[in-house]
């Protein structure tokens, strides 16, 4: 009986592992990291969501209301699975982000990540100032392109009050190695967060 208990438990153990591993497969190629990673509400309602390999830092003078001289820093690794699943959300199927050999013999010599990815990094910092932040305008150079596989940071800082609950602010994105790869500056509306 203890034979049979223990294969029981050694095949129970093994079933859960490929559960487990194939559930990691599906997560990561939606972007969504490994299964411990899932997505979770943060206790502070103006954050938002987190997950496993995102860092964020905040500098803010308030808590509860946007000021000149806040500075917020958002960084996650862009990986194959995010260019993939961005790709087939937008219908950007540029061969340069998807097709390794193609890519190889681009100026790039390698796939790269879509720019307009790599700009989300800063929509998802803004999206951590306090109160509900709208998008009015961005402002942008690429400076140099995104390896996929990299860990890049929004760097942002509110620079101007504007009036009307509108801010601007310089809005960059750098590498691994602190060299910068966007340069930019955005204008936000900053409303109170609804009830």
């Amino acid at each position: 009986m203890a034979e049979v208990t223990r294969a029981w438990t050694n095949a129970s153990t093994q079933v859960l592992k490929n559960i487990t591993e194939a559930n990691q497969a599906v997560l990561s190629a939606f972007g969504g990291g490994d299964i411990s990673g899932e997505v979770t509400e943060s206790s502070d309602v103006s954050i938002g969501y987190s997950r496993r390999g995102w860092s964020l830092d905040r500098d803010l003078t308030c808590d509860t209301e946007v000021t000149v001289g806040d500075t917020l820093r958002f960084s996650k690794v862009i990986s194959e699975a995010n260019v993939d699943a961005f790709a087939d959300a937008t219908g950007d199927t540029n061969r340069l982000h998807l097709d390794e050999a193609f890519a190889s013999n681009s100026r790039f010599g390698e796939p790269i990540a879509h720019g307009i990815l790599v700009l989300g990094l800063i929509s998802a910092a803004l999206a951590r100032l306090p109160g509900l932040t709208i998008y009015l305008s961005q402002d942008i150079q690429f400076i140099r392109p995104a390896t996929i596989g990299q860990r890049y940071t929004a760097v942002i800082e509110v620079v101007e009050q504007l009036g009307d609950k509108q801010f601007r602010l310089t809005t960059d994105v750098v590498d691994e190695s602190g060299e910068m790869i966007v340069d930019g500056e955005a204008v936000v509306l900053v409303d109170d967060l609804p009830a």
